[in-house]
């Protein structure tokens, strides 16, 4: 009799759950699935990170804190948001080509694209300094570009503001729309 009674109470017990689910909470379990939900969020403190090809040290960041960031959507993130430094090495002779500083930056390793925000500052290796709140780095194009502002000072003191930038990786040259500035001219100009 004992055995017969619990089997009724867990009947009724699950009887009860079962009414319990109605069709609004189904409802609800789709829109909650359909959302981005980060799975893992890892922690690391003094990183730095080091990009070659075939063997030879191309560019080395620095971050404080780098958040390694593995969304339900798959692929990865790596967000710096106390900042970044990478120095641009000259891969025949070792020595520094360039830097590039921010307050924060953002790499997704599905897109290949880093993202650099809040203080953008670059200098090449003939001493220019581009800089701007971002700055966007689309390693399968080899590439930077921005549609935001972005300032470019050149050793001999010509200065260029403009949007829709666009720059080789090491800046070389650069591309920019809606540009103003000043130009310094040397003496002796012939008419």
């Amino acid at each position: 009799m004992k055995l017969s009674a619990f089997i009724y109470v867990a009947f009724l017990g699950l009887s009860l759950f079962l009414a319990s689910c109605g069709d609004d909470d189904l409802k609800n379990a789709n829109s909650v699935a359909s959302g981005k939900i980060t799975l893992t969020r890892d922690t690391t403190k003094g990183v730095e990170i080091v990009y070659s090809d075939s063997a030879r040290v191309k560019a080395k960041g620095n971050a404080p804190i780098m958040v390694k960031i593995t969304p339900s959507t798959g692929g990865t993130e790596q967000e710096m948001p106390s900042g970044v430094k990478i120095d641009f090495f000259n891969v025949q002779n070792g020595t520094v080509d360039g830097t590039l500083i921010s307050d924060y930056a953002i790499r997704k390793d599905q897109e290949l694209k880093t993202t650099f925000r809040k203080n953008v500052i670059v200098k090449n290796n003939k001493g220019d300094t581009f800089s701007s709140e971002e700055l966007i780095w689309d390693e399968a194009k080899k590439l930077f570009y921005s549609n935001q502002k972005v300032r470019v000072q050149s050793v001999d003191g010509n200065i260029v503001e403009g949007v829709n930038f666009e720059a080789p990786q090491d800046f070389s040259t650069y591309k920019i729309n809606n540009g103003n500035g000043q130009v310094n001219l040397k003496d002796n100009i012939a008419p």
